[in-house]
C-alpha cells in the first residue's frame, strides 16, 4: 500500500505524545508498506526532503500562534497534487488533519488525539471558531480512530457522530524499548513527572505538595513549556528549590530510565485522551497516581494505578503519595499487560482498518 501520514512532526523532533503516535506506527508500517509522512518544519531548520528510518518526510514552513495550530500555507496546495491508497491524518488540534482531506484516496482515516476544548483562553477561543470546520473533517473520515473510550463518547456527543464509524485503538508501548533497564539506587526516593509544562497538566501540584513529603523526596520533571518559571520559583519559596530537578530533550534511553528510577509517577492533567506516559511508566513497573478524570480514568485500577480527585486537597495527596513511597512497589509485566499494547499490536490493527 502506499500509505500518507499527515502531522505537524518533522520526523526529527519526538517527545510529545501524538508525535510519539505518529512517528511509531510509521516507521513499523513503512517496514511493510510505501509511507509518506507530511511534517511541518520548525523555523525551517530540516531538510525539505529526508528518508528518516524508511519513512519519505516532506516539510513545509508553517506559522504557530501560542505554539498551536501550526498553518501551513504550502501543505495544503501539495496535498491537492498527491493520490495515496490510504491518507491517515493526525491531531484534531491542529490545521494539518483537517487539509489532508485535500488529498485524493482509497481511504480517508483520522485519528483525532481530541481533548474536547482548548487549554487556553486563547486556544479556546480558536477551538470554538474551528468547530465547523472541524465536522466536516469528520464526516469525510471513512474511519476515525479514539484512542479511548472517553475520546470516542467525546467525539460522539460534540460532533454527533454514527458510534460504528469511530473505532478505539490505543496507543502503544515499545516493549522491547525497556530491556535491559534495571533500576538504580540514587540515595532518594523521585515523585516523577513527564509531559508539556502547562496549567492543565496540573504539574504545579506536584510543586505545592513537596514539602508535605519527606526531606528525601525528590520531585523530578521532564518537559518544557510556559509554566517551568512559575514552577522554579514557586519552588524556591516553598523552600523546596533544591529537590526539584527539571529535564527536556533527554534522549530516548534517559527518559526510560527515568520510569524505571521512579518511585511513583503522577499525572493530575485536567484533560487526556490517552496518556502515553502513563502506559510507559506501567511498562517501566512504576506505581502511577493519576486525577479521575477524562482517559485518566481508564487507568486507575487500584493496583497498579491509583486515583485522586479534582479539585486537589493537598493532604490527601501527600498522605496518598506517602504510602507508596513507603511500600516501595515494583510490578511486573503480569501487573499491567492487559492494559498497554506493543505497537506491533496497534499497527496491526490499523492495517486492518486500512485494508478493509
Amino acid at each position: 500500500m502506499r500509505i500518507l501520514q499527515v502531522y505537524p512532526i518533522s520526523m526529527k523532533v519526538r517527545g510529545s505524545g501524538v508525535g510519539e503516535h505518529v512517528w511509531n506506527i510509521a516507521v513499523r508500517l513503512a517496514r511493510r508498506h510505501e509511507v509518506t509522512l507530511f511534517g511541518l518544519n520548525p523555523r525551517g531548520k530540516y531538510p525539505r526532503f529526508e528518508i528518516v528510518d524508511g519513512v519519505k518526510v516532506e516539510r513545509f514552513m508553517h506559522f504557530y500562534p501560542s505554539d498551536s495550530y501550526f498553518f501551513s500555507l504550502e501543505l495544503p496546495l501539495r496535498l491537492r497534487q498527491v493520490e495515496f491508497d490510504v491518507v491517515h491524518a493526525h491531531g484534531y488540534h491542529a490545521f494539518p488533519m483537517h487539509f489532508a482531506a485535500l488529498a485524493k484516496c482509497k481511504k480517508f482515516v483520522v485519528t483525532t488525539h481530541f481533548h474536547g476544548e482548548g487549554h487556553s483562553v486563547f486556544r479556546d477561543s480558536l477551538f470554538r471558531l474551528f468547530k465547523p470546520f472541524g465536522r466536516s473533517t469528520l464526516r469525510k473520515a471513512d474511519v476515525i480512530v479514539a484512542v479511548s473510550e472517553f475520546e470516542k463518547r467525546l467525539l460522539c456527543g460534540k460532533f454527533k457522530l454514527d458510534s460504528d464509524k469511530v473505532v478505539v485503538i490505543p496507543n502503544g508501548v515499545d516493549l522491547d524499548e525497556f530491556k535491559g533497564l534495571k533500576r538504580r539506587s540514587r540515595g532518594f526516593r523521585s515523585v516523577l513527572y513527564v509531559g508539556r509544562l502547562e496549567w492543565y497538566k496540573g504539574v504545579h501540584y506536584l510543586v505545592e505538595v513537596l514539602p508535605k513529603l519527606g526531606k528525601d523526596v525528590v520531585l523530578e520533571i521532564v518537559g518544557k513549556g510556559p509554566l517551568r518559571g512559575y514552577l522554579e520559583e514557586r519552588a524556591r519559596r516553598l523552600g523546596v528549590g533544591e529537590r526539584v530537578f527539571f529535564y527536556q530533550d533527554l534522549p530516548r534511553r534517559e527518559l526510560l530510565q527515568k520510569y524505571v528510577d521512579a518511585s511513583v509517577f503522577v499525572l493530575l492533567s485536567k484533560y487526556e485522551a490517552y496518556s502515553m506516559v502513563v502506559a510507559e511508566a506501567l511498562a517501566a513497573g512504576t506505581p502511577c497516581i493519576v486525577a479521575n478524570t477524562s482517559a485518566l480514568s481508564e487507568w486507575i485500577d487500584g493496583d497498579c494505578c491509583f486515583g485522586v480527585d479534582l479539585p486537589i486537597d493537598f493532604d490527601k495527596l501527600a498522605t496518598f503519595i506517602c504510602s507508596i513511597l513507603e511500600r516501595g512497589v515494583k510490578f511486573g509485566m503480569g501487573r499491567w499487560k492487559s492494559k498497554v499494547l506493543d505497537w506491533a499490536e496497534v499497527v496491526a490493527r490499523l492495517e486492518r482498518i486500512y485494508l478493509d
